[in-house]
């Protein structure tokens, strides 16, 4: 800690240095965990440096993502528990990069608070770093901004960015996608970070007990079923990726079905859904109940128990299930690709 360095002015104003410089003592421990052989530089430069391994690689590409956790983290200050919206952050970032088959080489987040409790941001960077360890990636820099007057002082946004590796040879796109290839479903944990808008005005947080066992979520409280973190898929899917010929990936986000498993399908196929074989978790069910709310928005708004959804060939469908399942995952045929006009068919 830097103990010339010190504010009564600033202070005054409502920013305290010196919490800063504490908060990262705090979260120098979580941070260790991360590390990968490719990091070579400590937190607290101006950068974050990595040198990544490209042996094995003939044309490498860079893909990075972003994302925040949203207005889950209303959540997380109603029930004071701040170590898992992290884990989110991360599952934001590098389930959109493994889509095209990029493995996760380092993890940036950026938190931004209106009063440094470093006990608390260090529980945020707790759970980043816990979303970094199950994703393989390295958590090599960040940013904590103190913003008095911007956010209420109990209050704070996390976002974050991810850059991972593909060699351009493996990368995953919709080119070689078939009619008759068949799409797998990786369950979700719950509605993950999307969607919380609605969540929020349909149980009518603020005002709702968010501890209290509810019989539909058998037992679970609300609270703790809508905390769920993100699963995170980074692991499972590679190990696929080096074994069966991926055609193409979705991470279900916001916009649910309708708008994201159209996003791995050329143009001439579609996807083509049995409503039914969607094994949907009992949170929506809840939702759906409790804010009269249209199946249809239900499949446009969540994930409804489909946290990815994969494209293989027929031939290899089998043998995909066998390798998640490996990898601790409970794969399930979730449909098919269709000659079709329609991105998505849901029957």
């Amino acid at each position: 800690m830097n103990e010339l360095s010190k504010s009564e002015s600033y202070a005054a104003a409502g920013v305290d240095i010196t919490a800063g410089y504490r908060a990262v003592e705090l979260m120098k421990s979580h941070i260790a965990r991360t590390a990968t052989p490719g990091v070579c530089s400590d937190i607290g430069g101006f950068g974050g440096l990595f040198e990544p391994d490209l042996s094995g690689m003939t044309r490498p590409v860079l893909v990075s993502g972003t994302d925040g956790v949203g207005t889950k983290l209303k959540l997380a200050f109603l029930m004071n528990r701040h170590d898992t919206v992290g884990i989110d952050c991360v599952a934001m970032c590098v389930n959109d990069i493994v889509c095209c088959g990029a493995r996760p080489l380092f993890f940036l987040d950026y938190i931004a608070c209106g009063k440094n409790v470093p006990e608390k941001i260090a529980d945020i960077v707790k759970g980043v770093a816990e979303g970094c360890v199950q994703a393989g990636a390295a958590l090599i820099g960040g940013e904590t901004a103190e913003m008095p007057g911007f956010y209420p002082e109990d209050e704070y946004d996390l976002a974050g960015y991810a850059t991972g590796i593909v060699d351009k040879s493996a990368i995953i796109d919709n080119r070689t996608m078939r009619e008759g290839d068949v799409i797998l479903a990786l369950p979700s944990s719950g509605v993950h970070s999307n969607g919380f808008s609605l969540v929020r005005k349909v149980f009518d947080v603020e005002h709702t007990d968010l501890r209290a066992p509810v019989e539909a979520l058998g037992g679970q409280s609300l609270g703790e079923a809508l905390l769920t973190p993100t699963r995170i898929y980074v692991r499972p899917v590679l190990a696929l990726a080096a074994q069966v010929p991926v055609r193409g990936i979705s991470h279900i986000t916001g916009g649910g079905f309708y708008e994201n498993i159209p996003r791995s399908i050329p143009d001439g196929l579609g996807a083509e859904i049995e409503k039914k074989d969607v094994r949907v978790l009992p949170i929506f069910r809840l939702i759906a109940e409790r804010g009269g709310i249209c199946e249809r928005d239900m499949f446009n708004t969540f994930n409804m128990g489909v946290g990815m959804s994969i494209v293989v060939p027929a031939a290899d469908a089998d043998r995909a299930l066998d390798i998640l399942r490996d990898n601790g995952e409970q794969p399930y045929r979730l449909g098919r690709i269709i000659r079709s006009d329609e991105k998505i068919v849901l029957r």
